[in-house]
């Protein structure tokens, strides 16, 4: 009970500090010259949360690679500005090496339950990617990145594609892509190991429209762990060694498998960090986060 009383005020809080208004209220942390375009809808419907933004660094004269954001918020609030008004510098960065950003919003779990979010982001990628050639993005370098929530949903895209799985993950589209790097900060991995598996107003109950420890078979299926194997994109995973919302032995068991698997992961524990926070936008973290992309995306 206690973590989760600290997981709605921190949510509360986080939404306060970071603005929900569909008005762009962080365009003056992108690097002078950064094209915007804002409030698109992915997926040609009305809804407020199938919106995302692209940016696009300045003077773009040919394909570039493209990294998506999705942002947190326990599966029920924040938006596609969210996570971009603390990692502001590793952002600017983002943008200054010549890469795009794309921010995603998706239905929350009061909205709709799982795999709804899933469903979300896979048809914003499928739109950027059916949408290349208008924005110049290089589709065979795109990587993911994702936040607390996000980062749960960033890990399932990278993770889920490469399995025999229903295609509820995927929306009605034929468009395919892959991912070629994947960076998680502090996201769910395992649902059923939350101290709150057993209750049903949980951020994790919500999202799948039931205890986890009362349907497993639920927790499993929208579990990033249950879809790690050999094929899986390099991961860069970031995580709190003082976080109270997500336990860091979320992130110690994903790249754990990651490992069994023999995929390319490498675990950061950020010492004394929370669960959010400029605390991950700080010259170590963003050196890694850069040197990562760089790497595979180059």
């Amino acid at each position: 009970m206690k973590n989760h009383i600290l997981l709605l005020l921190g949510l509360l809080l986080f939404t306060i500090s970071s603005g929900c208004s569909q008005t762009n209220p962080v365009l003056d942390i992108f690097p002078k010259g950064t094209v915007l375009h804002g409030n698109i809808n992915y997926n040609n419907d009305t809804l407020q949360k199938h919106l995302l933004d692209i940016y696009l660094p300045k003077n773009t004269k040919k394909e570039v690679p493209l990294v998506i954001f999705v942002h947190g918020g326990g599966w029920l609030v924040n938006d596609k500005y969210a996570d971009i008004g603390y990692m502001k510098r590793t952002v600017a960065e983002i943008l200054d090496q010549g890469y795009a950003l794309a921010s995603i919003d998706y239905r929350f779990s009061t909205q709709a339950i799982f795999p709804a979010q899933i469903q979300d982001c896979n048809r914003a990628v499928s739109f950027l990617v059916d949408n290349a050639d208008t924005y110049g993005f290089d589709t065979e370098r795109m990587a993911v990145m994702g936040f607390s929530a996000g980062g749960h949903l960033a890990t399932m895209m990278g993770l889920s594609k490469n399995n025999d799985i229903p295609n509820f993950f995927m929306p009605d589209t034929n468009t395919m892509f892959k991912f070629k790097a994947v960076v998680d900060f502090y996201g769910p991995a395992e649902l059923i190991l939350f101290p709150g598996a057993n209750d049903p107003k949980s951020p994790e109950a919500l999202l799948i429209g039931a205890a986890p420890i009362d349907r497993p078979d639920l927790a499993r299926e929208a579990s990033p762990v249950t879809y790690v194997d050999e094929k899986d994109p390099p991961f860069l995973i970031i995580h709190g060694e003082k976080d109270e919302l997500v336990s860091p032995k979320q992130s110690q068991l994903l790249s754990g498998w990651l490992k069994a698997k023999q995929v390319e992961n490498e675990l950061i524990i950020v010492k004394d960090a929370p669960h959010f926070g400029e605390m991950f936008d700080v010259d170590e973290i963003r050196t890694k986060v850069i040197a990562f992309l760089q790497k595979h995306l180059e």
